[in-house]
């Protein structure tokens, strides 16, 4: 499906230079962007979406380049870089002014005492490479013919912007498409905020050979980019200065709708790949590139668990590799039987995290009721029969929710404390175009409908109360 009209924005001031493109097969410059934000570190995250229309585009025969800004291995580094046992470590970072619409002067009294109370003692920072080395390192890219930017948290925007703006000052007449989570969730705002040339919304693959061709004139070969997951290429990652670990994705989408999520906007169709496929990708990652890390980033990973992750599993335990896997997004508890529990400690799983949200199991719960209690305690005696200890097991609890009462996360915290496993607080963000945004809008003082950076979850947008937000940093530093 090619992107729809309202997602066209050519500054009219370039229509003539694109009109001038010719027919050779065009350079692609693929760019992550920086964070902005109070808090980042790596865990296991690439812009996977970017890597994937790399990856297509040099399958097409196009000339990909790629730029991360948020690289922790750039040549030009200097400090001693930290690499954990499973892949993760800390981005470069330096401390930068908040943004425009955080500046004091910008701000209601009552906006600015709130915004204030809830970064006492935290630092603005850019995360990622130096700007003279992301400056240098565009000056001796060859000249694309488009740069595609992508774009995570809808939080990160001013780090987007601040990426867009160097870019053009080196390739002023080169056009500027922007993609990702932060340009479909917050499609008008990027338009104004971010001066792409070009932001569309969802995922990028089926769009591409209309982008191509409308600012190129270049003809991608007719055959369509397949909607089959299994015959798309595996990610560019190969791109980038070092593999630290290869995130994995099994499937695209998910079943479930939950109250503070986007994941079916963002993905509105639940698709997967079959257990082959992936296990060749992860072959490929580990005989070719020696990456012994892999991050599952599904949103349902163990959804039809029988026929798609179990095969997969067991392939990889008859390969008898030495590789780890990590599930930083939540697991559905139910879907954890003894089958699966036993399937991934001997497929080499290290890392745990179950989507609990609560022990709030009672029907009265004000969002989504997707496990009961005897599930989580079954789901936690599963996982320890099969042989993962309590450091490997967390349970992810919301905090920071709308008209939340905190006596609940503190009791669910306590609970899962008694299980054995670590209670991790995941601080809610409001999202737009998720059931539970209106609410968060309705009970926030910091206006989250006029820009992205006031739904970052460092500055608990629904938490108004002083003495709440005390409380939340005591439950934060229980749950360590």
């Amino acid at each position: 499906m090619l992107y729809p009209e309202d997602s066209i924005y050519y500054p009219t001031q370039k229509l003539g230079k694109l009109a001038l493109r010719n027919s050779l097969s065009p350079h692609i410059l693929c760019v992550n962007p920086w964070i902005h934000d109070f808090a980042a570190f790596d865990f296991w995250a690439k812009p996977l979406g970017l890597f994937s229309i790399a990856a297509i585009l040099r399958e097409k025969g196009l000339k990909v380049s790629y730029i991360d800004c948020l690289d922790r291995f750039h040549p030009k580094e200097s400090k001693k870089i930290k690499i954990f046992w499973d892949g993760r470590g800390p981005f470069r970072k330096t401390q930068i002014k908040l943004p425009h619409e955080l500046e004091p002067k910008k701000l209601e009294t009552e906006k600015l005492e709130a915004i204030e109370l809830k970064t006492i003692g935290k630092k603005y920072s850019r995360y990622g490479i130096k700007p003279e080395w992301f400056i240098a390192d565009l000056k001796k890219t060859e000249n694309p013919d488009i740069i595609f930017v992508t774009s995570l948290m809808t939080y990160w925007a001013s780090g987007v912007k601040e990426t867009i703006e160097i870019i053009k000052k080196i390739f002023p007449d080169i056009p500027i498409v922007l993609g990702g989570i932060y340009a479909t969730l917050n499609f008008e705002h990027a338009k104004r905020y971010t001066r792409a040339d070009l932001v569309i919304k969802g995922a990028g693959e089926q769009q591409l050979k209309k982008i191509i061709k409308d600012f190129t004139g270049f003809e991608m070969e007719e055959s369509k980019i397949s909607d089959d997951l299994n015959r798309l290429p595996y990610p560019a990652l190969d791109l980038q200065n070092k593999i630290a670990y290869a995130p994995i994705l099994t499937s695209r989408g998910c079943p479930f709708s939950c109250d503070y999520c986007a994941s079916s906007y963002l993905e509105p169709k639940f698709r997967q790949r079959s257990p082959e496929n992936v296990f060749k990708e992860i072959i490929h990652w580990h005989n070719n590139h020696q990456i012994k890390n892999f991050a599952f980033y599904d949103d349902a990973l163990l959804m039809n668990a029988k026929s798609c992750v179990f095969p997969l599993f067991e392939k990889i335990i008859s390969s008898k590799l030495d590789i780890w896997f990590h599930t930083p997004n939540a697991m559905h508890i139910k879907a954890i039987t003894k089958q699966a529990a036993d399937l991934m400690f001997k497929a080499g799983f290290k890392t745990i995290r179950l989507g609990l949200e609560t022990t709030d199991f009672s029907n009265k719960r004000n969002h989504d009721v997707k496990v009961v209690k005897n599930d989580f305690y079954q789901a936690i005696d599963n996982l320890k029969t099969a042989g993962f200890n309590k450091n490997q097991i967390g349970a992810y609890l919301l905090c920071g929710l709308p008209e939340q009462n905190l006596d609940e996360v503190e009791i669910s915290m306590r609970l899962v404390a008694k299980t054995g496993i670590t209670p991790v607080l995941a601080y809610y963000t409001p999202i737009p175009h998720t059931p539970m945004w209106n609410r968060a809008v309705k009970h926030s003082k910091l206006g989250l409908h006029e820009h992205p950076v006031f739904t970052n979850n460092t500055l608990f947008p629904c938490i108004n109360s002083s003495v709440d937000l005390k409380r939340i940093s005591r439950l934060k530093n229980f749950s360590i």
